[in-house]
Protein backbone atom coordinates (compact mmCIF):
# COMPACT_ATOMS: atom_id res chain seq x y z
CA UNK A 1 0.00 0.00 0.00
CA UNK A 2 1.61 3.28 -1.11
CA UNK A 3 1.45 6.40 1.04
CA UNK A 4 0.04 9.74 -0.08
CA UNK A 5 1.69 13.02 0.88
CA UNK A 6 -0.71 13.42 3.79
CA UNK A 7 -2.11 10.03 4.85
CA UNK A 8 -4.96 9.75 7.28
CA UNK A 9 -3.56 8.54 10.60
CA UNK A 10 -5.38 6.38 13.15
CA UNK A 11 -4.00 5.50 16.58
CA UNK A 12 -5.86 2.67 18.31
CA UNK A 13 -4.59 2.66 21.88
CA UNK A 14 -5.41 0.22 24.66
CA UNK A 15 -4.64 0.56 28.35
CA UNK A 16 -2.71 -1.94 30.46
CA UNK A 17 -2.41 -4.37 27.55
CA UNK A 18 0.30 -6.97 27.97
CA UNK A 19 2.36 -7.78 24.89
CA UNK A 20 2.66 -11.36 23.68
CA UNK A 21 -0.92 -12.42 24.39
CA UNK A 22 -1.90 -13.23 20.80
CA UNK A 23 -1.49 -16.35 18.68
CA UNK A 24 0.65 -14.36 16.25
CA UNK A 25 3.24 -13.97 19.01
CA UNK A 26 3.04 -17.60 20.08
CA UNK A 27 0.36 -17.38 22.77
CA UNK A 28 -1.65 -20.63 23.02
CA UNK A 29 -5.03 -18.86 22.68
CA UNK A 30 -6.21 -16.98 19.60
CA UNK A 31 -7.20 -13.81 21.43
CA UNK A 32 -6.79 -11.18 18.68
CA UNK A 33 -6.98 -12.76 15.22
CA UNK A 34 -7.76 -9.50 13.43
CA UNK A 35 -4.82 -7.64 14.98
CA UNK A 36 -2.61 -10.58 14.00
CA UNK A 37 -3.86 -10.27 10.40
CA UNK A 38 -2.93 -6.58 10.37
CA UNK A 39 0.48 -7.48 11.74
CA UNK A 40 0.99 -9.98 8.91
CA UNK A 41 0.29 -7.28 6.31
CA UNK A 42 2.21 -4.57 8.19
CA UNK A 43 5.02 -4.42 10.73
CA UNK A 44 4.83 -5.98 14.17
CA UNK A 45 7.42 -4.52 16.54
CA UNK A 46 8.04 -7.27 19.06
CA UNK A 47 10.55 -5.24 21.04
CA UNK A 48 8.37 -2.18 21.66
CA UNK A 49 8.56 -0.66 25.14
CA UNK A 50 6.78 1.97 27.18
CA UNK A 51 8.80 4.85 28.61
CA UNK A 52 7.32 4.12 32.05
CA UNK A 53 4.74 1.52 33.18
CA UNK A 54 2.20 4.12 34.29
CA UNK A 55 -0.62 5.73 32.30
CA UNK A 56 0.01 9.48 32.49
CA UNK A 57 3.82 9.40 32.19
CA UNK A 58 3.61 7.03 29.20
CA UNK A 59 0.90 9.01 27.41
CA UNK A 60 2.80 12.24 27.99
CA UNK A 61 5.84 10.58 26.38
CA UNK A 62 3.73 9.59 23.39
CA UNK A 63 2.60 13.19 22.94
CA UNK A 64 5.99 14.82 23.52
CA UNK A 65 8.52 12.23 22.33
CA UNK A 66 10.32 12.69 25.66
CA UNK A 67 11.04 10.40 28.62
CA UNK A 68 9.40 11.08 32.02
CA UNK A 69 12.65 12.25 33.63
CA UNK A 70 12.66 15.02 31.00
CA UNK A 71 9.00 16.01 30.67
CA UNK A 72 8.72 15.53 34.48
CA UNK A 73 5.35 13.85 34.53
CA UNK A 74 6.54 10.93 36.62
CA UNK A 75 3.34 9.81 38.33
CA UNK A 76 -0.36 9.64 37.53
CA UNK A 77 -1.22 12.52 39.88
CA UNK A 78 0.79 14.95 37.71
CA UNK A 79 -0.45 16.02 34.31
CA UNK A 80 1.43 19.05 32.98
CA UNK A 81 4.82 18.48 31.35
CA UNK A 82 7.70 20.93 31.67
CA UNK A 83 9.33 22.76 28.77
CA UNK A 84 6.81 21.66 26.15
CA UNK A 85 5.26 24.64 24.42
CA UNK A 86 2.44 24.87 21.94
CA UNK A 87 3.64 23.68 18.57
CA UNK A 88 5.94 21.02 19.98
CA UNK A 89 3.77 18.00 20.64
CA UNK A 90 2.01 15.44 18.47
CA UNK A 91 -1.30 17.30 18.21
CA UNK A 92 0.31 20.59 17.25
CA UNK A 93 2.62 19.00 14.69
CA UNK A 94 -0.41 17.45 13.00
CA UNK A 95 -2.41 20.66 13.30
CA UNK A 96 0.40 22.59 11.59
CA UNK A 97 0.38 19.95 8.83
CA UNK A 98 -3.30 20.68 8.14
CA UNK A 99 -4.82 17.67 9.91
CA UNK A 100 -8.23 17.51 11.52
CA UNK A 101 -7.72 15.98 14.97
CA UNK A 102 -10.33 13.66 16.46
CA UNK A 103 -10.36 11.96 19.85
CA UNK A 104 -12.63 9.31 21.31
CA UNK A 105 -12.06 7.50 24.59
CA UNK A 106 -9.94 7.61 27.70
CA UNK A 107 -7.58 10.59 27.97
CA UNK A 108 -5.53 10.56 31.24
CA UNK A 109 -3.07 13.10 29.80
CA UNK A 110 -2.54 16.85 29.57
CA UNK A 111 -4.17 17.16 26.13
CA UNK A 112 -7.46 15.65 27.18
CA UNK A 113 -10.34 18.06 26.57
CA UNK A 114 -12.53 19.18 23.69
CA UNK A 115 -10.46 22.37 23.34
CA UNK A 116 -7.51 20.25 22.20
CA UNK A 117 -9.29 18.57 19.28
CA UNK A 118 -11.52 19.39 16.34
CA UNK A 119 -13.91 16.69 17.54
CA UNK A 120 -13.85 15.11 20.98
CA UNK A 121 -15.84 12.31 22.59
CA UNK A 122 -15.23 11.60 26.24
CA UNK A 123 -13.66 11.53 28.56
CA UNK A 124 -14.15 7.85 29.24
CA UNK A 125 -12.66 6.33 32.39
CA UNK A 126 -12.50 2.79 33.68
CA UNK A 127 -15.80 3.10 35.51
CA UNK A 128 -17.49 6.03 33.80
CA UNK A 129 -18.15 7.58 30.44
CA UNK A 130 -20.16 10.40 28.92
CA UNK A 131 -23.26 8.52 30.04
CA UNK A 132 -26.38 9.92 28.46
CA UNK A 133 -28.92 7.09 28.62
CA UNK A 134 -30.38 5.22 31.57
CA UNK A 135 -28.67 2.01 30.42
CA UNK A 136 -25.28 3.71 30.11
CA UNK A 137 -25.56 5.13 33.60
CA UNK A 138 -26.59 1.74 34.95
CA UNK A 139 -23.58 0.09 33.32
CA UNK A 140 -21.16 2.57 34.84
CA UNK A 141 -22.80 2.16 38.23
CA UNK A 142 -22.37 -1.61 37.93
CA UNK A 143 -18.70 -1.21 36.98
CA UNK A 144 -18.10 0.77 40.18
CA UNK A 145 -19.89 -1.88 42.22
CA UNK A 146 -17.52 -4.72 41.23
CA UNK A 147 -14.53 -2.90 42.78
CA UNK A 148 -12.29 -3.49 39.73
CA UNK A 149 -13.10 -7.20 39.52
CA UNK A 150 -12.44 -9.80 38.36
CA UNK A 151 -16.06 -10.87 38.16
CA UNK A 152 -17.06 -14.50 38.53
CA UNK A 153 -20.02 -14.15 36.17
CA UNK A 154 -20.56 -12.56 32.75
CA UNK A 155 -21.29 -8.85 32.63
CA UNK A 156 -25.10 -8.42 32.74
CA UNK A 157 -25.07 -5.74 30.02
CA UNK A 158 -24.80 -6.10 26.23
CA UNK A 159 -21.64 -5.53 24.19
CA UNK A 160 -23.06 -2.27 22.85
CA UNK A 161 -22.68 -0.69 26.31
CA UNK A 162 -19.03 -1.64 26.64
CA UNK A 163 -16.80 1.40 26.39
CA UNK A 164 -14.74 -0.09 23.57
CA UNK A 165 -17.86 -0.45 21.41
CA UNK A 166 -19.12 3.03 22.25
CA UNK A 167 -15.71 4.62 21.61
CA UNK A 168 -15.39 3.04 18.18
CA UNK A 169 -18.92 4.21 17.36
CA UNK A 170 -17.94 7.73 18.44
CA UNK A 171 -14.78 7.60 16.30
CA UNK A 172 -16.77 6.49 13.23
CA UNK A 173 -19.21 9.37 13.72
CA UNK A 174 -16.32 11.86 13.92
CA UNK A 175 -14.75 10.51 10.73
CA UNK A 176 -18.10 10.62 8.93
CA UNK A 177 -18.51 14.30 9.87
CA UNK A 178 -15.00 15.26 8.71
CA UNK A 179 -14.03 17.93 6.20
CA UNK A 180 -13.20 15.73 3.22
CA UNK A 181 -10.77 18.31 1.84
CA UNK A 182 -8.35 17.71 4.75
CA UNK A 183 -6.57 14.63 6.12
CA UNK A 184 -7.55 13.48 9.59
CA UNK A 185 -5.88 12.07 12.69
CA UNK A 186 -8.17 9.85 14.77
CA UNK A 187 -7.03 8.79 18.24
CA UNK A 188 -9.19 5.90 19.46
CA UNK A 189 -8.32 5.28 23.12
CA UNK A 190 -9.90 2.28 24.82
CA UNK A 191 -9.82 1.98 28.64
CA UNK A 192 -9.67 -1.83 28.36
CA UNK A 193 -8.19 -4.37 29.11
CA UNK A 194 -7.36 -2.33 32.22
CA UNK A 195 -9.29 -3.32 35.32
CA UNK A 196 -12.15 -3.70 36.20
CA UNK A 197 -11.83 -7.13 34.62
CA UNK A 198 -15.24 -7.93 33.18
CA UNK A 199 -16.71 -9.13 29.92
CA UNK A 200 -20.19 -9.90 28.59
CA UNK A 201 -21.05 -13.02 26.69
CA UNK A 202 -19.83 -14.40 24.37
CA UNK A 203 -16.46 -13.05 25.51
CA UNK A 204 -16.67 -14.14 29.15
CA UNK A 205 -16.94 -17.82 28.19
CA UNK A 206 -14.79 -17.67 25.05
CA UNK A 207 -11.66 -18.84 26.86
CA UNK A 208 -12.22 -21.26 29.73
CA UNK A 209 -10.28 -21.16 32.97
CA UNK A 210 -8.96 -24.63 32.15
CA UNK A 211 -7.71 -23.38 28.75
CA UNK A 212 -5.56 -20.46 29.85
CA UNK A 213 -1.87 -21.29 30.00
CA UNK A 214 -0.20 -21.65 33.35
CA UNK A 215 1.42 -18.51 34.63
CA UNK A 216 5.19 -18.25 34.71
CA UNK A 217 5.35 -17.67 38.46
CA UNK A 218 3.04 -17.08 41.41
CA UNK A 219 3.08 -15.30 44.80
CA UNK A 220 6.30 -17.05 45.79
CA UNK A 221 8.09 -14.95 43.17
CA UNK A 222 6.93 -11.69 44.77
CA UNK A 223 8.20 -12.97 48.12
CA UNK A 224 11.51 -13.91 46.55
CA UNK A 225 11.98 -10.57 44.78
CA UNK A 226 11.03 -8.62 47.89
CA UNK A 227 10.88 -4.82 47.96
CA UNK A 228 7.86 -3.28 46.25
CA UNK A 229 6.80 -6.68 44.86
CA UNK A 230 6.40 -8.16 48.34
CA UNK A 231 4.90 -4.96 49.75
CA UNK A 232 2.22 -4.81 47.04
CA UNK A 233 1.49 -8.52 47.25
CA UNK A 234 1.11 -8.31 51.04
CA UNK A 235 -1.06 -5.20 50.83
CA UNK A 236 -3.55 -6.68 48.38
CA UNK A 237 -3.71 -9.98 50.26
CA UNK A 238 -4.44 -8.00 53.42
CA UNK A 239 -7.20 -6.07 51.69
CA UNK A 240 -8.63 -8.94 49.63
CA UNK A 241 -7.72 -12.24 51.32
CA UNK A 242 -7.46 -15.09 48.83
CA UNK A 243 -7.77 -12.82 45.80
CA UNK A 244 -5.00 -14.70 43.99
CA UNK A 245 -7.13 -17.84 43.93
CA UNK A 246 -9.05 -16.18 41.10
CA UNK A 247 -5.99 -15.85 38.87
CA UNK A 248 -7.30 -18.30 36.26
CA UNK A 249 -10.66 -16.52 36.09
CA UNK A 250 -8.84 -13.20 35.88
CA UNK A 251 -6.61 -14.42 33.07
CA UNK A 252 -9.53 -15.97 31.15
CA UNK A 253 -11.54 -12.74 31.42
CA UNK A 254 -8.51 -10.71 30.35
CA UNK A 255 -8.23 -12.84 27.20
CA UNK A 256 -11.94 -12.37 26.54
CA UNK A 257 -11.52 -8.61 26.85
CA UNK A 258 -8.74 -8.78 24.25
CA UNK A 259 -11.10 -10.50 21.79
CA UNK A 260 -13.76 -7.85 22.47
CA UNK A 261 -11.18 -5.14 21.65
CA UNK A 262 -10.14 -7.07 18.54
CA UNK A 263 -13.71 -7.22 17.28
CA UNK A 264 -14.06 -3.46 17.75
CA UNK A 265 -10.77 -2.88 15.93
CA UNK A 266 -12.14 -5.00 13.08
CA UNK A 267 -15.38 -2.96 13.06
CA UNK A 268 -13.40 0.28 12.83
CA UNK A 269 -11.28 -0.95 9.92
CA UNK A 270 -14.32 -2.33 8.08
CA UNK A 271 -15.95 1.09 8.34
CA UNK A 272 -12.81 2.76 6.96
CA UNK A 273 -12.85 0.32 4.06
CA UNK A 274 -16.55 0.93 3.42
CA UNK A 275 -15.85 4.67 3.18
CA UNK A 276 -12.88 4.12 0.81
CA UNK A 277 -10.47 5.53 3.40
CA UNK A 278 -8.45 2.43 4.25
CA UNK A 279 -6.00 2.62 1.33
CA UNK A 280 -4.91 6.11 2.46
CA UNK A 281 -4.71 5.36 6.18
CA UNK A 282 -1.70 4.72 8.38
CA UNK A 283 -2.85 2.74 11.43
CA UNK A 284 -0.85 2.30 14.63
CA UNK A 285 -2.05 -0.14 17.29
CA UNK A 286 -0.34 0.24 20.65
CA UNK A 287 -0.75 0.32 24.42
CA UNK A 288 0.62 2.54 27.18
CA UNK A 289 1.98 -0.31 29.36
CA UNK A 290 1.36 -3.92 30.34
CA UNK A 291 -0.24 -5.98 33.09
CA UNK A 292 0.99 -8.78 35.36
CA UNK A 293 -2.06 -10.91 34.39
CA UNK A 294 -1.52 -13.04 37.51
CA UNK A 295 2.26 -13.44 37.35
CA UNK A 296 4.05 -12.84 40.67
CA UNK A 297 0.65 -13.33 42.31
CA UNK A 298 -0.19 -9.78 41.20
CA UNK A 299 -2.80 -8.07 39.09
CA UNK A 300 -2.59 -4.75 37.29
CA UNK A 301 0.85 -3.07 37.63
CA UNK A 302 2.87 -1.13 40.24
CA UNK A 303 6.02 -2.91 41.37
CA UNK A 304 9.12 -2.88 39.20
CA UNK A 305 9.51 -2.89 35.43
CA UNK A 306 9.31 -6.57 34.45
CA UNK A 307 8.71 -7.41 30.81
CA UNK A 308 5.03 -8.00 31.63
CA UNK A 309 4.70 -4.28 32.34
CA UNK A 310 7.44 -2.69 30.23
CA UNK A 311 6.90 -4.34 26.84
CA UNK A 312 3.85 -3.20 24.86
CA UNK A 313 2.07 -4.39 21.71
CA UNK A 314 2.83 -2.25 18.65
CA UNK A 315 1.63 -2.92 15.11
CA UNK A 316 1.88 -0.44 12.22
CA UNK A 317 -0.07 -0.94 9.00
CA UNK A 318 -0.61 0.84 5.67
CA UNK A 319 0.84 3.68 3.61
CA UNK A 320 4.14 2.23 2.55
CA UNK A 321 4.73 0.13 5.68
CA UNK A 322 6.40 -3.14 4.75
CA UNK A 323 5.24 -6.58 5.82
CA UNK A 324 7.75 -7.51 8.50
CA UNK A 325 7.85 -9.31 11.82
CA UNK A 326 10.53 -7.22 13.51
CA UNK A 327 12.11 -9.21 16.34
CA UNK A 328 15.38 -7.28 16.46
CA UNK A 329 14.91 -3.54 16.96
CA UNK A 330 14.17 -1.97 20.34
CA UNK A 331 11.63 0.84 19.97
CA UNK A 332 9.64 3.05 22.33
CA UNK A 333 6.38 4.96 22.64
CA UNK A 334 8.55 8.10 22.48
CA UNK A 335 9.54 7.16 18.93
CA UNK A 336 6.06 7.70 17.51
CA UNK A 337 6.11 11.52 17.44
CA UNK A 338 9.27 11.75 15.29
CA UNK A 339 7.94 8.92 13.12
CA UNK A 340 4.71 10.81 12.47
CA UNK A 341 6.73 13.96 11.76
CA UNK A 342 8.59 12.21 8.95
CA UNK A 343 5.44 10.49 7.65
CA UNK A 344 3.71 13.87 7.17
CA UNK A 345 6.80 15.86 6.16
CA UNK A 346 7.19 18.03 9.26
CA UNK A 347 10.44 18.76 11.14
CA UNK A 348 11.04 16.96 14.42
CA UNK A 349 10.68 19.58 17.20
CA UNK A 350 13.69 20.50 19.30
CA UNK A 351 13.68 18.60 22.59
CA UNK A 352 12.20 15.40 21.16
CA UNK A 353 14.26 12.41 22.31
CA UNK A 354 12.56 9.61 20.41
CA UNK A 355 13.86 8.32 17.09
CA UNK A 356 12.03 8.18 13.81
CA UNK A 357 10.96 4.66 12.83
CA UNK A 358 9.83 5.69 9.35
CA UNK A 359 12.81 4.19 7.51
CA UNK A 360 12.55 1.03 9.60
CA UNK A 361 8.85 0.72 8.71
CA UNK A 362 9.09 1.52 5.00
CA UNK A 363 12.08 -0.63 4.10
CA UNK A 364 14.72 2.10 3.75
CA UNK A 365 18.21 1.64 5.15
CA UNK A 366 18.78 2.47 8.81
CA UNK A 367 21.58 1.81 11.31
CA UNK A 368 20.94 -1.27 13.45
CA UNK A 369 23.03 0.30 16.23
CA UNK A 370 20.43 3.04 16.67
CA UNK A 371 17.84 0.51 17.78
CA UNK A 372 20.12 -1.92 19.63
CA UNK A 373 18.87 -0.93 23.08
CA UNK A 374 16.13 0.98 24.89
CA UNK A 375 15.50 2.51 28.31
CA UNK A 376 12.43 2.38 30.59
CA UNK A 377 11.99 4.56 33.68
CA UNK A 378 10.14 4.20 36.98
CA UNK A 379 9.62 6.35 40.04
CA UNK A 380 9.14 9.97 41.03
CA UNK A 381 12.16 10.64 43.25
CA UNK A 382 13.39 9.99 46.77
CA UNK A 383 14.45 6.53 47.91
CA UNK A 384 12.76 3.12 47.82
CA UNK A 385 10.71 2.15 50.86
CA UNK A 386 11.47 -1.11 52.69
CA UNK A 387 8.99 -3.92 52.15
CA UNK A 388 7.56 -3.54 55.69
CA UNK A 389 6.84 0.20 55.30
CA UNK A 390 3.46 1.63 56.38
CA UNK A 391 3.51 5.29 55.29
CA UNK A 392 0.34 7.28 54.81
CA UNK A 393 -1.17 6.55 51.40
CA UNK A 394 -3.74 8.32 49.25
CA UNK A 395 -6.18 5.53 50.15
CA UNK A 396 -6.86 3.87 53.52
CA UNK A 397 -5.20 0.64 54.63
CA UNK A 398 -8.65 -0.50 55.74
CA UNK A 399 -11.18 -1.77 53.21
CA UNK A 400 -10.79 -3.35 49.77
CA UNK A 401 -9.90 -0.28 47.71
CA UNK A 402 -6.30 0.20 46.64
CA UNK A 403 -4.16 1.85 43.97
CA UNK A 404 -1.12 -0.09 42.86
CA UNK A 405 0.61 3.16 41.81
CA UNK A 406 1.19 4.68 45.20
CA UNK A 407 3.67 6.23 47.63
CA UNK A 408 5.58 2.99 48.20
CA UNK A 409 5.65 1.33 44.77
CA UNK A 410 6.65 4.55 42.99
CA UNK A 411 9.11 6.08 45.47
CA UNK A 412 12.71 6.22 44.26
CA UNK A 413 14.07 6.38 40.73
CA UNK A 414 15.13 3.48 38.52
CA UNK A 415 16.14 2.97 34.92
CA UNK A 416 16.11 -0.33 33.07
CA UNK A 417 18.03 -0.98 29.87
CA UNK A 418 17.25 -3.73 27.37
CA UNK A 419 19.94 -4.96 24.98
CA UNK A 420 20.20 -8.31 23.23
CA UNK A 421 18.77 -10.88 25.67
CA UNK A 422 19.86 -8.97 28.77
CA UNK A 423 18.15 -6.51 31.06
CA UNK A 424 19.94 -4.24 33.48
CA UNK A 425 18.48 -2.07 36.24
CA UNK A 426 20.17 0.84 37.97
CA UNK A 427 18.53 2.20 41.12
CA UNK A 428 18.98 5.53 42.89
CA UNK A 429 20.16 3.84 46.09
CA UNK A 430 23.22 2.43 44.31
CA UNK A 431 21.92 -1.10 43.86
CA UNK A 432 21.48 -2.87 40.54
CA UNK A 433 19.97 -5.90 38.86
CA UNK A 434 21.03 -7.94 35.84
CA UNK A 435 19.04 -10.70 34.17
CA UNK A 436 19.51 -13.04 31.23
CA UNK A 437 15.98 -13.10 29.83
CA UNK A 438 16.68 -16.13 27.65
CA UNK A 439 17.05 -18.30 30.74
CA UNK A 440 15.19 -16.14 33.28
CA UNK A 441 12.29 -14.32 31.57
CA UNK A 442 10.56 -13.46 34.86
CA UNK A 443 13.71 -11.83 36.29
CA UNK A 444 13.99 -14.01 39.39
CA UNK A 445 17.78 -14.59 39.54
CA UNK A 446 19.72 -11.35 39.90
CA UNK A 447 23.18 -11.80 38.35
CA UNK A 448 24.48 -8.31 39.08
CA UNK A 449 27.41 -9.72 41.08
CA UNK A 450 27.95 -12.81 38.89
CA UNK A 451 31.62 -12.79 37.77
CA UNK A 452 30.66 -14.58 34.55
CA UNK A 453 28.63 -11.53 33.50
CA UNK A 454 31.07 -8.85 34.64
CA UNK A 455 31.88 -7.82 31.06
CA UNK A 456 28.20 -7.87 30.11
CA UNK A 457 27.36 -5.63 33.06
CA UNK A 458 30.10 -3.17 32.09
CA UNK A 459 28.84 -2.96 28.50
CA UNK A 460 25.24 -2.46 29.60
CA UNK A 461 26.24 0.26 32.07
CA UNK A 462 28.09 2.01 29.25
CA UNK A 463 24.98 1.83 27.09
CA UNK A 464 22.86 3.15 29.96
CA UNK A 465 25.27 6.05 30.39
CA UNK A 466 24.87 6.95 26.71
CA UNK A 467 21.11 6.96 27.19
CA UNK A 468 21.46 9.13 30.30
CA UNK A 469 23.32 11.70 28.21
CA UNK A 470 20.74 11.41 25.44
CA UNK A 471 17.90 12.06 27.89
CA UNK A 472 19.41 15.34 29.08
CA UNK A 473 16.85 18.07 28.40
CA UNK A 474 17.56 20.28 25.36
CA UNK A 475 14.93 22.86 26.35
CA UNK A 476 14.55 25.77 26.69
CA UNK A 477 16.44 26.76 23.57
CA UNK A 478 19.09 29.44 23.99
CA UNK A 479 21.05 31.48 21.46
CA UNK A 480 23.27 28.61 20.37
CA UNK A 481 22.06 26.12 17.78
CA UNK A 482 22.96 22.46 18.30
CA UNK A 483 23.77 20.17 15.40
CA UNK A 484 20.58 18.16 15.08
CA UNK A 485 20.86 14.52 13.97
CA UNK A 486 18.94 13.36 10.91
CA UNK A 487 15.85 11.34 11.89
CA UNK A 488 16.90 11.96 15.53
CA UNK A 489 19.36 9.08 15.19
CA UNK A 490 22.46 9.34 17.36
CA UNK A 491 24.14 6.17 16.11
CA UNK A 492 25.23 5.36 12.58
Amino acid sequence: MSCPTAPNIVFVMTDQHRAGFTAGEGFPLDTMPFLDSLAQDGTRLRRAYTTAPACVPARTSLLTGRWPSTHRVRQNSNTTPEQVTRGDDLLDVLGAAGYQRFYAGKTHMYRGSKEDFDAFSGPYGHESGPDETTEQRAFSKWLKSIDHGPTKEPTPFPVELQYAHRIVSDAIEQIDARDESKPFFSWVSMPEPHNPYQAPEPYFSLFGEDEVPDRECGPEAAEEKGGAYKWLRDLVEEKRPGYDQLWRRYRATYCGMLRLIDDQLRRLVEQLKERNLWENTLLVFLSDHGDYVGDYGLQRKGAGMPEALARVPMVVHGCGVKSRDNKRDFVSLADLLPTVCEAVGRPIPLGVQGRSLWQLLTGAEYPAAEFADIVVERGYGGLPYPDDARPELHFPYEGTRYDELNTVTQSGTSRALRHDHYKLYSHVDGTGELYDLDTDPMELTNRWDDPELRKVRAELLERLQRWSLRLTDDLPKGKYDPKLPQHNWHRT
